[in-house]
């Protein structure tokens, strides 16, 4: 079985942030929620009804300040869940609306809505696409699918989809991007074929090549588990540097890819963060900001061999 992608949807944000001030939610006596700080000044008042966990008194975690939910009265915006600020208290944008709750944040940047439209804002909360689209994919291998005049429908199932409205693909500048007719070297997207959008210094290049000599071994622990027998081609995972150090984020953040491009850190535990200078190697973790990569790794070997001896029939066996 491939790796479980519904996790996703419940790994809390990772916190980075350096600042010193201390914000803390709060709850009023009909439960509504709000922030202060570690002198008791509101910076947001008690105004919202969420939805997470959420204890009286605690702390604020990350970049900027979220309500899970939805402010006490509101009038519904079509695809918007949730509030996010910023530490003085300012707002910032609605999250757009997934499977129930705030969208998730992929390559960096996350999807927000704004009249009606969708743009992405990334962990500071800085707007770096507009909100110009009806519809926008997360993106993937650097590109976002997106249309206008589209709407939501109804399936069968209960579930809804994507109809109508003409389509096309931005890049991580938010500029329509042009299929090529050579794919060597180039990204599926929706069918078509589209430039391979990283570039690299030489700085960035040695980050990627430590991924590279791990390669081999990180992709039998990936694949271990997959119930389609692979070939060595189709086992090579790709590594692509899709966030850059910046303010409250000294980092380099790299994300696993599988043989067809997609997003191989589905469960978590295949993205990584390289320090500012290069010279530290951290895997996220679910249970933990974040773990040497060494502690990881063994983890992870540590955990294919178990999956391998209960399921010997395994197509994708590891090395010995």
């Amino acid at each position: 079985m491939s790796k479980i992608s519904f996790l996703l949807l419940w790994i809390p944000f990772i916190s980075f942030s350096q600042g010193k001030d201390v914000l803390m939610y709060f709850k009023s006596k009909d439960s509504l929620v709000g922030v202060k700080d570690q002198n008791g000044k509101v910076i947001i008042p008690a105004q919202f009804r969420v939805y997470s966990v959420l204890e009286d008194g605690e702390t604020v975690k990350g970049e900027t300040i979220e309500f899970d939910g939805f402010k006490k009265d509101e009038v519904k915006e079509k695809n918007a869940w949730g509030y996010v600020y910023d530490k003085k208290g300012n707002f910032l944008y609605r999250p757009f609306l997934y499977d129930n709750g705030a969208d998730y944040f992929s390559e960096g940047v996350r999807r927000f809505v704004k009249n009606g439209k969708v743009g992405f804002a990334d962990r500071n909360g800085k707007t770096i696409i507009e909100a110009k689209h009806d519809f926008v994919s997360p993106f993937n291998y650097g590109y976002a699918a997106f249309c206008d005049g589209c709407d939501w429908e109804k399936t069968q199932d209960e579930h809804k989809a994507i109809v109508g409205g003409t389509w096309g693909v931005m890049n991580f500048k938010g500029e329509i991007t042009q299929p090529v007719s050579i794919p060597e070297n180039a990204v599926e997207v929706s069918g078509k074929f589209y430039p391979n959008p990283f570039k690299y210094n030489e700085k960035e290049k040695s980050i990627l090549q430590f991924f590279e000599k791990q390669n081999k071994k990180l992709s039998e622990i990936y694949y271990v588990n997959w119930y389609n027998k692979l070939s060595g081609d189709e086992k090579k995972l790709f590594f692509e540097i899709v966030e850059r150090p910046k303010e409250n984020f000294p980092f380099y953040q790299v994300y696993t890819y599988d043989y067809r491009k997609i997003d191989g850190g589905l469960s978590f535990d295949f993205k990584f963060l390289v320090s500012e200078d290069g010279k530290k190697v951290f895997a996220q973790d679910y249970d933990v900001d974040k773990l040497p990569f060494d502690q990881w790794l063994k983890k992870e070997i540590k955990e294919a061999e178990a999956y391998q001896k209960e399921h010997p029939d395994n197509p994708n066996k590891l090395s010995k």
